[in-house]
């Protein structure tokens, strides 16, 4: 039996035990049992717009902190790799640039940009060499339509991403504009899980954010659950600011302003009418979590408006709940909490997947 076991009649769990977010070493063990075995966003295909453009990155800095480079070859198609030469494992590429190789400037160690090893100085003497393990490592890359994914681990990415990217067919992510000047980074003092909680459940909206409150139906405010990841629909009171749905949408018909979905164990992707807000949710301390927040636009005309608009003063809003709860979870006199039938299935589904990973 799981260390946090929760009972899959939500009439009937209890909330996680609080040690889950106050103990490092279970920390530390989520880490590796919970994001290095999921899919996380990486960006898009603009970062290596041509052949030989090679883009350096760390994939979750504070937590994963993997060292990993995007190419895309001559042939032109992309991959991942790690970006760790496999001499004395020095980062090879330092900066986003467009070469015909990579070369580690520490010992001039070179490989193609599919990976594999190329040439080696002052190495003839050197027996059976080289070898597969002289290849940068070659890690797994999903792309939906100009979003990119990746998994430090070997799961399959559709239990994951299928379901949203099924239930969104028909919006063109494809015409989705990335906007870095529109980029911002929150540090949240608390657990990264606490975050994600508050983000999993509406049943605070009236109570917390007033401004959304005002234009989103919380009585029709539904949670559907997947494998691993689960949607909230929000529901506009008026026929103003929502998405003008196609009959192939399953939810047409539907005043649907906005679309609330999290991929576990940390990716927030928030459809609006004027295109996507993406929220990257990175542990960096048992109390304290960095939130990414990256925009997508679709529609610049619909910008700021709708549940989509002032999304600074709702993250505000929420930090500061979530940093009071995490205060309360150290209390003595706090051990577990109980769920909404109607407005938790969310969390309870997240902490059942806790429950699963870390036994």
């Amino acid at each position: 039996m799981s260390r946090f076991s929760i009972d899959p009649d939500i009439a009937q769990a209890r909330t996680l035990d609080t040690a889950f977010y106050t103990d490092p070493a279970l920390f530390a063990e989520a880490r590796e049992k919970l994001f290095a075995n999921s899919w996380q966003f990486i960006g898009d295909e603009s970062a290596v717009p041509s052949p030989g453009c090679a883009h350096p990155f760390t994939l979750l800095e504070g937590s994963l902190d993997e060292p990993l480079v995007l190419t895309r070859a001559d042939d032109g198609a992309m991959r991942l790799l790690s970006n760790v030469c496999t001499h004395r494992g020095k980062v090879v590429v330092e900066h986003a640039c467009h070469a015909a190789h990579l070369r580690c400037r520490y010992h001039g160690r070179q490989f193609k940009l599919d990976g594999r090893f190329a040439s080696m100085p002052e190495f003839k003497e050197v027996r059976a060499f080289p070898s597969a393990s002289d290849d940068l490592a070659n890690l797994q890359l999903f792309a939906w339509k100009k979003l990119l994914f990746t998994s430090l681990g070997d799961r399959p990415h559709a239990p994951f991403l299928q379901d949203m990217i099924d239930r969104l067919a028909w919006l063109p992510v494809e015409d989705f504009v990335p906007r870095p000047e529109l980029a911002k980074d929150y540090t949240v003092k608390a657990h990264w899980a606490l975050y994600c909680e508050n983000y999993l459940e509406g049943f605070h909206i009236p109570f917390v954010h007033a401004g959304l409150n005002a234009v989103i139906d919380f009585g029709n405010y539904t949670t559907e659950l997947f494998r691993y990841s689960n949607l909230q629909l929000g529901i506009a009171k008026d026929d103003e600011d929502c998405f003008d749905l196609p009959r192939s949408s399953p939810d047409c018909g539907q005043k649907v302003a906005a679309y609330y979905w999290f991929v576990f164990p940390n990716l927030m992707f928030n459809f609006y009418p004027w295109g996507l807000s993406i929220n990257v949710v990175k542990p960096v301390g048992l109390a304290e979590t960095k939130v990414s927040f990256l925009t997508y636009v679709w529609k610049p005309e619909k910008l700021n408006t709708g549940a989509g608009s002032g999304l600074d003063t709702v993250e505000l809003e929420d930090e500061d709940v979530v940093e009071s709860v995490q205060l309360g979870v150290r209390s003595r006199f706090y051990g577990h909490g109980r769920y909404s039938v109607t407005r938790e299935q969310g969390t309870h589904h997240f902490h059942r997947i806790i429950a699963e990973l870390m036994p």
